[in-house]
């Protein structure tokens, strides 16, 4: 059964198809922040999977519901917000809306926004399963058609799998990668997932993100955040990038320096 998850979740295509693909229909999609956009040369990538990995209290949920906010409002876009760990809040998404002021615009930007619960891994496949049935039903209308897909967070619903020798849980792993990989190329969705980090052993006292190496190469991109608790300094740093090299940091907007725009 696993296999076959795999089979079908597997994207089939030569580079100069992607290429082609990139070139005609993926665009990028605004982050929400000046600093990171700029880092990424433009923001999230439609057809790619992008990863911020951080610590606890390192601002990833803010960073994932500013980006929510940005593409509802700006870009006209719908998002599913699939929240494992009740940190979503509607509330704070809507003080990032920056015409809010206009209840009813402020409304009508919400109303793009939908949120769902998501708490262990085979829900997890019932809901993208049922999405992609969606998508499919909806492939010629273009308005207000998906855009953003955030998963906060996804190693909330896969660490508890990967307990034990077995490799059922690293299957499931590798599928569920796949299948959000196989829905931002097929529908031209920027996808959103976060994750946490784990100590690395040793004296240095270093940290690493989690879900181990065979998760460390499905994501297309891959971002640290980390915060400045003295100050609440904010910095995204690039891990991994498929055409910038990685190591280049910004600091983003601080969360009174987001209240301008509120």
């Amino acid at each position: 059964m696993l296999s076959l998850i795999e089979l079908q979740c597997r994207p089939w295509l030569n580079g100069l198809e992607l290429l082609e693909d990139l070139q005609r229909n993926k665009h990028t999609l605004s982050t929400g922040d000046k600093g990171t956009d700029s880092l990424l040369q433009g923001g999230f990538r439609e057809g790619q999977l992008t990863e911020l990995v951080g610590p606890s209290s390192s601002g990833k949920t803010q960073f994932c519901m500013q980006a929510a906010a940005s593409v509802a409002e700006n870009h006209l876009g719908r998002v599913l917000y699939l929240d494992t760990g009740n940190s979503f809040s509607a509330r704070r998404i809507a003080q990032f809306i920056c015409s809010s002021s206009d209840a009813t615009l402020g409304q009508k930007v919400m109303s793009r926004i939908s949120f769902h619960t998501v708490y262990d891994i085979y829900t997890m496949f019932d809901t993208l399963q049922g999405l992609e049935v969606t998508l499919r039903s909806q492939m010629n209308v273009n308005e207000y058609r998906l855009r953003l897909l955030v998963v906060d967070s996804i190693s909330s619903l896969i660490t508890p799998i990967l307990g034990g020798s077995g490799s059922q849980g690293r299957a499931l792993m590798v599928a569920i990668g796949y299948l959000l990989k196989k829905l931002a190329h097929e529908h031209s969705i920027a996808i959103l997932v976060t994750n946490h980090t784990v100590g690395a052993g040793g004296e240095g006292g270093k940290t690493k993100p989690a879900l181990g190496e065979t998760w460390k190469s499905i994501p297309h991109v891959r971002l640290l955040q980390s915060r400045d608790h003295k100050n609440s300094n904010c910095t995204i740093s690039i891990l991994k990038h498929t055409s910038m090299p990685s190591g280049q940091t910004v600091k983003t907007m601080t969360r009174k320096e987001n209240q301008q725009c509120l």
